[in-house]
């Protein structure tokens, strides 16, 4: 059967918005415990305490309101979630979080979104239990990247105290006897269905100073103690510090001795420490221009591949022991990406259709991980090193026909000043439609976050989403992004809002100039640092036909004034030092260029977002509203920094694509209203 001709665009999709949250989670933080089956106080072996292994994940599920949950898959394969309604296990520390929960034998102890505490839920069935106290003011004292000791009186991790100033250290919370009974409740402590009575001790300072401090990693023996810090203006990804101490526990306290300096001089970027079975420290860094892998110092298989991530988030793993000492480590770069065991000073890569891996964790002689590829939805998956692979937990119940599936091509491209820089891009999909002869797709270009952070090759639906309506789309790696090796990311210093837009627009013109996509139909979109590089890429240059801005960045020297601890100094890298370089931050600031503007925009923003606050894209829409530029504002109650609930999401995605169409004029399917001003 001949297909059908329809402009790009148009074409009738399989996916709409309410596909991008229906029965959908988003999967993180894979781990592995060994517990006793007897949550919910009903033994399910006949009487029998079984001691097995489980897998545990965190799921973020946006028809829950974003809700997210801890869930434990038990050995017959039963999944429990351990964290009741009512509480959501996230952590606000650095305002993203990140890993914020640890087991105390059998017990989940985690952090609660609403009043940032740590709750113990008792395996048993138990009402949840805080361990620490309520905070002087909302969401005050975040606590984040816990860790039990081998005794089990007490959890280290990281605090973050918010004041006058904001304080964070790291700190041990006394957890009780060592049955695994914490502390009780104080009167008046409670959330719904906890327990009172009792009382409730202060952490104890274990390391201070700093302004910043992550990872801490016990050896086997519980003897020892590794940690990061780092201070402004660094980020954890520029240079950081890696400490050792001598650590003593008992049930009077918990102390530190000997705090020595293991690696991070000059500029180094060293991150995840953790201990191999035989108790020898291992790390990640960037020493040679690569995040590698190192044993107490020694390179344990130097590639030009990145063994580590971005730590925009507390507890990113990427490398993990098996019980026989086996390292296993996942990698990403130029050449590709994949998974394998470490030794003999390389990497021994595993056969698998995943080529993406994050959270790794040992279970057994396998490893668990969120894995993914280009044709496979992320899944938290079992493999073994044989290549052996079972799906415990998909992050979406339905596939993709296989023709349907839009599969990105690495492309390199020339940029300014005789570089080049990376985008994957995607071609339209839709079996049984094409467009019309001599008709070329429009484009969306897409901006990633950070701007320290990468697109990534995951089966996406938000972009096929686009594929399939007809949209050709790039997902620019920019001059800055991970994946590249430390030059590369280091590209941005000093020209965030130079490179960056220098880079997306290089990446639509060279689509262009090749036949790939129409010329005078290309949109640019993105969110926080992106949405930054939209409209900057809108104020400055004519490249686009319009852009759609998440969250973004209109005021530089706002952000710099106005953002939270974490990165109130993240923009003397990228920008140069404020008030010192203020003509510096003002020339790139779009607000202050808006005779430049004259493209349609649409503003989403949530008005919870500590990190890029409202005001940012209320004055962006208010000067191109008086410019009389067409400019649509979206404001989204209860979101903050990225969309999580189901509603917002369907929302959001469904006003980009009808704005879209009434910019470059055609209808698009399932199109909704969107009040535009000065349309």
């Amino acid at each position: 059967m001949a297909p059908t001709v329809a402009p790009y665009g148009t074409w009738p999709s399989p996916i709409s918005a309410e596909h991008l949250v229906e029965r959908a989670v988003g999967l993180s933080d894979v781990d592995t415990h060994d517990g006793v089956d007897t949550h919910d106080g009903v033994d399910t072996h006949d009487g029998v305490d079984t001691h097995d292994q489980r897998v545990v994940w965190v799921e973020g599920r946006p028809a829950e309101a974003g809700r997210f949950v801890v869930v434990e898959q038990r050995p017959d394969g039963r999944r429990v979630d351990l964290v009741p309604s009512g509480f959501s296990a996230r952590t606000q520390a650095h305002e993203y979080g990140g890993r914020c929960w640890a087991f105390d034998g059998n017990d989940l102890i985690c952090s609660n979104w609403e009043d940032q505490r740590l709750w113990r839920f008792p395996a048993g069935g138990g009402e949840p239990v805080p361990l620490t106290a309520p905070p002087p003011a909302p969401r005050a004292v975040r606590f984040a990247d816990p860790v039990v000791t081998p005794d089990r009186r007490w959890l280290i991790c990281v605090r973050e105290r918010h004041g006058e100033d904001v304080v964070n250290d790291l700190v041990a919370v006394p957890l009780g006897d060592a049955s695994g009974h914490g502390p009780a409740t104080a009167p008046g402590a409670t959330a719904p269905g906890a327990a009172e009575g009792g009382s409730l001790d202060d952490p104890v300072v274990l390391a201070s100073g700093h302004d910043f401090f992550a990872a801490p990693a016990l050896s086997p023996d519980g003897t020892h103690l590794a940690w990061l810090s780092w201070d402004h203006p660094e980020m954890p990804w520029d240079a950081t510090e890696l400490w050792v101490a001598d650590l003593r526990t008992d049930g009077a306290g918990a102390t530190i001795d000997g705090a020595r300096l293991a690696a991070g001089r000059d500029g180094e970027s060293v991150q995840q420490p953790r201990w191999s079975p035989d108790g020898v420290l291992h790390w990640v860094s960037d020493r040679t221009g690569w995040w590698n892998l190192y044993r107490d110092g020694e390179a344990l298989a130097p590639m030009e591949a990145e063994f580590g991530v971005p730590a925009w988030v507390f507890g990113q793993r990427t490398y993990t022991f098996l019980g026989d000492g086996t390292l296993v480590a996942a990698w990403h770069g130029p050449s590709g990406s994949g998974i394998g065991a470490v030794h003999g000073g390389r990497v021994h890569p595993v056969a698998t259709a995943y080529t993406s891996f994050r959270y790794l964790a040992a279970a057994g002689d396998a490893v668990v991980a969120v894995a993914s590829s280009a044709r496979e939805f992320p899944a938290v998956v079992r493999l073994g090193l044989d290549g052996s692979t079972a799906v415990l937990r998909r992050a979406r119940d339905a596939d993709l026909p296989d023709d349907t599936v839009s599969v990105p091509q690495r492309l390199q491209f020339p940029t300014a000043g005789g570089e080049t820089a990376w985008a994957l891009v995607y071609r339209p999909a839709n079996p049984g439609v094409t467009g019309p002869e001599g008709e070329r797709p429009p484009l969306v270009v897409m901006t990633h976050g950070g701007p320290t952070s990468q697109a990534v090759d995951d089966l996406n639906l938000a972009v096929q989403f686009w594929t399939t309506r007809g949209f050709a789309v790039a997902d620019v790696d920019y001059r800055g992004s991970t994946g590249y090796g430390t030059a590369y990311r280091n590209r941005l210093r000093g020209s965030w809002g130079v490179c960056d837009v220098e880079d997306v627009v290089a990446a639509a013109r060279h689509l262009a100039a090749t036949g790939v996509v129409d010329g005078e139909r290309r949109v640019i979109r993105g969110g926080s640092a992106g949405g930054y590089t939209t409209l900057a890429a809108l104020a400055f240059t004519d490249a686009f036909a319009a852009g759609a801005s998440y969250f973004g960045v209109a005021d530089l020297g706002a952000l710099a004034r106005d953002t939270h601890k974490f990165e109130s100094r993240y923009l003397d890298r990228l920008v140069g030092r404020w008030p010192e370089d203020e003509a510096t931050y003002r020339a790139r600031s779009p607000i202050f260029h808006v005779d430049g503007f004259e493209r349609p925009l649409l503003i989403l923003q949530g008005l919870e977002d500590m990190v890029v606050p409202p005001a940012q894209s209320e004055m962006i829409y208010e000067a191109l509203k008086k410019k009389g530029v067409p400019v649509a504002y979206l404001a989204f109650s209860g979101e903050q920094h990225g969309f999580r609930k189901a509603e917002t999401i369907v929302a959001a995605l469904s006003a980009e694509m009808s704005f879209y169409g009434l910019v470059l004029g055609f209808t698009p399917e399932g199109a909704v209203e969107v009040p535009v001003e000065n349309l």
